[in-house]
């Protein structure tokens, strides 16, 4: 999906990832991450928000919740959306604020006391249980917590297994009972997708659903709240912000900007993010027909991967499609000039957080020096500290 852009764009990550694996400091199965043009899509992010008068809440869950990423990306966006309370905890030790928690994932009521005592500025709820789980955890803390509400996403719309949130249409009945909670305060609304792209033209346009918060959002100051947020996150980018703040949005959440792969990244190289990642992995063995088998690990269902490029003999391979019902242990090739043992990099969109892959930080590359900065599990704890805990020894690679 992305590998004729960063080959166009940034072909020094390209080759450092590949020489990365022939000398085996990463292993296959491995992300290589360009940290400064990471760094350079936040600060990008930074100033065009501050030129539409937006905030921004960057996400990390797709790069593994990295915390060298983590703290690239704060020095220009200090305060994140966590999409669950693990990853408000990693934000937490990475050193960095949390903007919003809970948005794709609830607030476990559990993890209601060490998540609000690290003071996020909001906690979105899909309902008025959850509401109340907050108000009650606040309360004993003694505080009072600002709630963004979930509104449910138009039909259609909401991904499977994310279904959720405050109909429309019960909103004033939600609002009025959440109004007599003395923990919370209702602060904003928020949805997802409220921005998608046009499928095969990739242009990004509002959804149906951002309609329905817009709505939401006048159903809340016509009962007197005031300074409302409205959180529009989906395909949220340079080339989206002025539509968010034509529409009224207060926020946006940057998660594939930051390495440049959005959907609209992948069919118009001249986006001014910059493509900031790699898979590197290794061919298996070849079948009997000719196809190499990829060792896998890392292979994102939705992630629209097509072609994988062996360095030794600059071959671009096909990607075969794989099943739904696959379990990622390799990914075949179309027949090529490969054999066991090479070096394969791809680029395609992916989520790191889902996948059992590391991740490889890597620095300096504009400048011609390009160096190691470290590796991290899919979680991004460091591989020493998995190998600590987990009784292994040796070894800088996964």
């Amino acid at each position: 999906m992305f590998l004729g852009t960063v080959l166009t764009r940034n072909p020094r990550l390209v080759d450092f990832a590949a020489e990365l694996h022939r000398t085996g400091q990463v292993q296959p199965n491995t992300y290589v991450m360009d940290l400064d043009a990471v760094e350079a899509n936040a600060a990008l992010l930074a100033r065009e928000a501050r030129r539409w008068g937006l905030g921004l809440w960057p996400v990390v869950k797709q790069v593994g919740r990295n915390p060298e990423l983590i703290r690239a990306v704060a020095r220009y966006l200090p305060r994140f959306a966590a999409i669950d309370a693990p990853e408000a905890r990693t934000l937490h030790s990475a050193g960095v604020r949390v903007g919003n928690v809970g948005h794709l994932v609830q607030v476990p009521h559990r993890a209601l006391p060490e998540v609000l005592a690290r003071r996020p500025g909001a906690v979105t709820v899909f309902d008025a249980a959850n509401a109340r789980a907050v108000s009650d955890a606040a309360r004993r803390l003694g505080l009072v917590q600002a709630v963004l509400v979930r509104i449910e996403g138009a039909p259609g719309l909401v991904f499977p297994g994310q279904e959720g949130g405050v109909p429309l249409g019960g909103l004033a009945e939600f609002a009025a009972e959440v109004e007599q909670l003395p923990g919370v305060r209702l602060a904003g609304v928020t949805g997802f997708p409220c921005v998608q792209c046009v499928p095969n033209s990739e242009q990004p346009r509002p959804t149906a659903t951002f309609a329905l918060v817009r709505e939401a959002r006048a159903v809340l100051a016509a009962r007197g709240h005031t300074d409302l947020v409205l959180s529009a996150p989906g395909v949220t980018c340079a080339a989206t912000l002025p539509l968010l703040a034509e529409l009224g949005a207060t926020h946006g959440e940057p998660g594939h900007a930051l390495t440049g792969t959005t959907p609209l990244h992948a069919v118009d190289r001249d986006q001014p993010e910059q493509p900031a990642y790699v898979y590197v992995t290794e061919v298996a063995h070849v079948l009997a027909d000719g196809r190499p088998a990829l060792h896998g690990g890392g292979f994102y269902p939705r992630a629209r991967v097509e072609s994988a490029l062996i360095p030794r003999t600059g071959a671009r391979l096909a990607v075969q499609r794989a099943p739904a019902e696959n379990i990622d242990y390799y990914r075949l090739l179309a027949p090529g000039d490969a054999r066991p043992g090479d070096t394969a990099v791809l680029a395609f969109r992916t989520q790191i957080f889902v996948t059992r892959s590391t991740v490889a930080v890597v620095a300096g590359l504009a400048a011609g020096s390009p160096r190691l900065i470290g590796c991290h599990d899919a979680l991004g704890r460091p591989l020493a500290e998995v190998a600590e805990n987990t009784g292994r020894k040796g070894g800088g690679g996964p």
